[in-house]
């Protein structure tokens, strides 16, 4: 008896699983046709886990006449949309607009895009924004006071942007709880005191002392040589005399 029952239990659970997965793939309708939009252009739409039904947006290839438009269904997903990545898109500052109203989003990639400060004005309502990657684009000091009300942000990359160092300590000093990275200064080595002789001046000497060598052993070679020529001629004049007798 105990065993039909908790065959029955097991199956009324898979039916209420069933029924829970069911309740959260519906979408609305204009929430769905947002998807579909923008999956149509090329970009990747995915729910952030099994169990969490907010959207991941990624535009990882080339779009086709990428604008305004390519973006525009982003509004209708409204606070499903919590990640946005947009790396080495066109994106410029007119079509940056289209991101306002995205005020759901904790991450967003704006890397190696076309974007200047007037862009950044466009962030100033996403208060739940956690991750923000500018890395190379133009952006500069005064585009990051843009940025001072992201209280919740953690991470910031500017990477070979127009930031310096000073703009990104004001803003460090703002957002407490920011990691403001601006990557790694690479600092020259200072030459050692102690340096080696120049090669140049090594050859130099070396060259000269072979130079003097030579001039001691001239002599010498000279009495050699002028002695093997006198015993050339004596055994010349030899063999003459010999073959004469």
């Amino acid at each position: 008896m105990a065993r039909p029952f908790l065959v029955f239990l097991f199956l009324a659970g898979l039916t209420s699983l069933a029924v829970i997965g069911q309740e959260k793939a519906k979408r609305d309708p204009a929430e769905q046709k947002a998807m579909d939009a923008l999956r149509a252009t090329g970009a990747l739409v995915l729910e952030v886990a099994q169990n969490d039904p907010r959207l991941e947006v990624s535009f990882l290839q080339p779009v086709d006449k990428f604008g305004a438009a390519t973006l525009s269904p982003l509004k209708d997903l409204g606070k499903s949309l919590v990640a946005l990545n947009l790396r080495s898109q066109p994106v410029n500052d007119e079509i940056a607009g289209q991101l306002a109203p995205l005020n759901g989003l904790t991450r967003l990639h704006l890397e190696k895009t076309k974007i200047t400060d007037a862009a950044l004005v466009h962030l100033k309502g996403m208060k739940d924004l956690e991750y923000l990657n500018l890395y190379e684009t133009a952006v500069t000091d005064q585009g990051l006071a843009q940025l001072a009300e992201l209280k919740k942000l953690k991470n910031l990359y500017l990477w070979q942007t127009k930031v310096t160092k000073e703009g990104a300590k004001k803003l460090q000093e703002q957002l407490k709880g920011c990691d403001v990275n601006v990557g790694v200064e690479f600092v020259p080595l200072p030459e050692p005191k102690d340096m080696p002789k120049e090669p140049a001046k090594d050859a130099k000497a070396k060259k000269g002392k072979a130079k003097n060598k030579d001039a001691k052993d001239a002599p010498k070679d000279a009495a050699k040589d002028a002695a093997k020529d006198k015993a050339k001629d004596k055994a010349a004049e030899a063999a003459k005399d010999k073959a004469k007798s």
